[in-house]
């Protein structure tokens, strides 16, 4: 029985989400799991027309994403099938699709400009052992935490460089070289725009056309291969003087070549090791968001660290074989969902049927006009794009549209791995700020606190005894705000002979906020006050042990609530330093 039902899919994303032990299955892949539950030929049907359904999306678009990234057609291919394979076999989503994706196209094609081929399977397999140490690590979920600012900044971007790419092939362009970044490119295109070939550019805008047009009357027929078909069997009946895969790459190969490892030597892996965590970066991102709407879409629950795991050994064999980096691809994963795929196997399939095309389909492959492929990616750039969140986080406050603009921009015009590593330190930084403004410190200048919990006063300073200072500390205590109680105890008038902390409200300490709080603590025994820390919670507690802060401390007393610190402090020598 196929699992078509709501009730079927609850069913089976509890027992995806409730493991027998703690922790037993999350390194486990979903093929397995699959496998143990029971599978048989009506669920395999189900599925090999799913993977036959992917396969005939994915063979066009690998062939073009190899293109576009500087390498082969049969690049794209052998990722499709190798890493589609092992992202199936050993991934932790029942329906996640995966092979080469328009995320890698730029950082692919800088690789190979600077590195060779070679530079860049050595970056994919470094890629592949990343994500497998962040999937061992426990990683899986880290990565959710990216701002949507950066990633829409960057896949933006990233289409907007792909897109780019393509109006040479596009339009017929005679151009002896075109220069990588951006703006010299379309110096270059305007310079040749005299020099449009005719039938090339109908050959583009009438695929272009066909695309767009069945995606808006049938969109579950197969655009792109309809498209590359039409426009390969206009080129072959009417011999149209247009480039194609076979005039481009005379002899591309079919099948499968022997798995061998690239030069690897000390030196190249120092240069393209940055690039590789830019990929595994892509990787992991685009895997897991892939995986989020496949789980939307089944109700099936995915294993975030199991699929790093997975991504990281279909990289690996990927280059080995020869070929570009991989990650779970979002609209040939929703594809096989739509198709009726509901377990690892049609991922398998689609693989398998893609070898196939390769085995027997090479020669009808090279006479697939380049236009037509140009069309293809303009479409996959469109997709990236995320036009309409792009424009709504436009609309956002002005901290989230300066990351935006700002990551979108040094994609495009400087470097991708640039505007990640900016992108994502604005946006941490511009949260911290946020949070800073919700911590607050309160006493030493006469501040009264509101909060009334546990029986303690609503007045906090109404019994201290003389000589006596109190502060409270509100919300999470880390370096972005550590300096304001230092602030605090140098801009008081005359020094008491004993402060009161009160952190009970604090729910987190980091290592900055525990040296802040010794700095305090030993400024504050320079004056001959003593400093006693009232309700630490566990979290900050353990930290401040490990600072020489905890309750065995010789310089800072503990009490366990403000009551008891107040009986302490009205106590003169208790708790005080020797």
């Amino acid at each position: 029985m196929a699992w078509q039902t709501p009730m079927d899919r609850r069913n089976v994303a509890t027992l995806d989400a409730a493991p027998r032990t703690p922790g037993s299955n999350q390194f486990t892949p979903k093929l397995i799991s699959v496998l143990r539950e029971g599978y048989d030929l009506a669920k395999f049907r189900a599925d090999a027309v799913a993977g036959l359904t992917v396969a005939i999306v994915a063979l066009p678009l690998a062939m073009a994403l190899g293109i576009a990234s500087g390498a082969s057609p049969d690049k794209g291919l052998i990722t499709a099938v190798v890493a589609g394979f092992l992202i199936s076999a050993l991934g932790g989503s029942r329906v996640q699709v995966g092979g080469p994706t328009g995320a890698f196209v730029v950082v692919i094609f800088k690789i190979i400009a600077q590195h060779g081929y070679d530079g860049l399977l050595v970056a994919t397999m470094l890629a592949g052992l990343i994500l497998i140490v962040a999937g061992l690590f426990k990683l899986g979920l880290i990565i959710k935490f990216i701002p949507h600012p950066v990633v829409t900044g960057f896949t933006a971007g990233i289409a907007v460089i792909i897109a780019s790419s393509q109006v040479k092939d596009f339009l017929g362009l005679t151009i002896d070289h075109v220069p990588a970044e951006f703006l010299p490119k379309w110096g270059a295109y305007l310079d040749a725009i005299g020099s449009i070939h005719p039938w090339t550019a109908a050959i583009g805008v009438g695929a272009l056309v066909i695309i767009i047009g069945l995606r808006r009357v049938s969109p579950r027929l197969p655009g792109f291969l309809i498209a590359v078909i039409v426009a390969a069997v206009l080129v072959l009946v009417l011999k149209l003087p247009v480039e194609t895969i076979g005039s481009r790459f005379p002899n591309m190969p079919t099948g499968l070549p022997m798995p061998s490892l690239p030069r690897i030597n000390l030196t190249l892996v120092q240069a393209v090791l940055p690039s590789a965590f830019v990929i595994a970066f892509l990787a992991g991102i685009e895997a897991l968001l892939s995986c989020v709407v496949a789980d939307g879409m089944t109700g099936f629950r995915h294993r975030s660290n199991q699929e790093l795991i997975g991504q990281g050994v279909a990289n690996i064999a990927s280059a080995a074989f020869g070929g570009l980096p991989a990650t779970g691809a979002i609209a040939r994963t929703a594809t096989n969902v739509r198709s009726g795929g509901r377990t690892p196997i049609a991922g398998i399939m689609h693989a398998l049927f893609v070898l196939l095309f390769m085995l027997f389909g090479a020669e009808l492959m090279k006479a697939v006009p380049m236009a037509a492929l140009a069309a293809i990616l303009f479409m996959v750039a469109w997709g990236m794009s995320e036009i309409d969140r792009f424009v709504a986080l436009l609309r956002m406050p002005m901290g989230e549209r300066v990351v935006l603009l700002l990551t979108f921009g040094l994609t495009v015009f400087v470097d991708l791995t640039v505007a990640i590593a900016v992108g994502v330190t604005i946006a941490s930084l511009m949260f911290m700020a946020r949070m800073s403004q919700t911590v607050a410190i309160s006493g030493g200048d006469g501040a009264v606190s509101a909060d009334d919990s546990e029986n303690e006063e609503i007045h906090q300073r109404e019994k201290l005894p003389a000589g006596v200072e109190v502060f409270q500390i509100s919300g999470p205590f880390f370096f972005g705000v550590a300096g304001e109680l230092l602030d605090r105890l140098r801009g008081m008038g005359a020094k008491p002979h004993t402060i009161i902390l009160r952190m009970r409200l604090v729910p987190y300490l980091d290592a900055s906020g525990a040296a802040a709080l010794e700095a305090f603590v030993n400024q504050a025994a320079v004056g001959k006050c003593r400093v006693i820390l009232s309700g630490a919670q566990p979290q900050p507690l353990e930290v401040l042990g490990r600072a020489n802060l905890g309750r065995s401390s010789s310089i800072v007393t503990h009490a366990d609530n403000y009551p008891d610190a107040l009986a302490m402090a009205a106590v003169p020598g208790i708790g005080s330093q020797a």
